[in-house]
């Protein structure tokens, strides 16, 4: 016997389980009776449901893919900030947009030096991995 504790749906439950296949475990000994006691919660086992099948919807259309000087989102996120303007020169590795996912900052760096042609997206706007930051020309 073993003595597990469980938690269904934010409740505890103490219970004994006898193990049936460990030859190992020590056999079980008489026990004198209780006086009459509340008999232990008992928890079930969960049920699998199978989900119901969902009418299929609509696509949603692609993000805004980045094209010829295009600077892509690296994962979907929200914009912190925007770190150029249009019209600035920017060398390969500079800093120019700071995205949050998951509570944690990824900077997007400049993959070789350019202008910047235009802003694709503004600070607090959530944005989709693979879309249009910018426009480096």
């Amino acid at each position: 016997m073993k003595k597990l504790r469980v938690t269904v749906d934010g409740k505890v439950y103490d219970v004994l389980v006898e193990m049936l296949d460990d030859a190992s475990a020590p056999t079980r000994a008489p026990v004198a009776p209780v006086a009459a006691s509340a008999p232990a919660p008992v928890a079930a086992a969960p049920v699998p449901v199978a989900p119901a099948a969902a009418p299929a919807a609509p696509a949603a259309p692609p993000p805004a893919a980045a094209g010829t000087g295009g600077i892509p989102s690296p994962l979907a996120g929200k914009v912190v900030s925007i770190d150029v303007k249009v019209g600035d020169a920017v060398a390969e590795g500079a800093q120019l947009v700071t995205l949050e996912a998951m509570k944690m900052n990824t900077f997007v760096y400049a993959p070789r030096a350019g202008k910047v042609a235009a802003v694709h997206t503004s600070p607090g706007e959530a944005v989709e991995e693979g879309a249009a930051l910018l426009t480096l020309a």
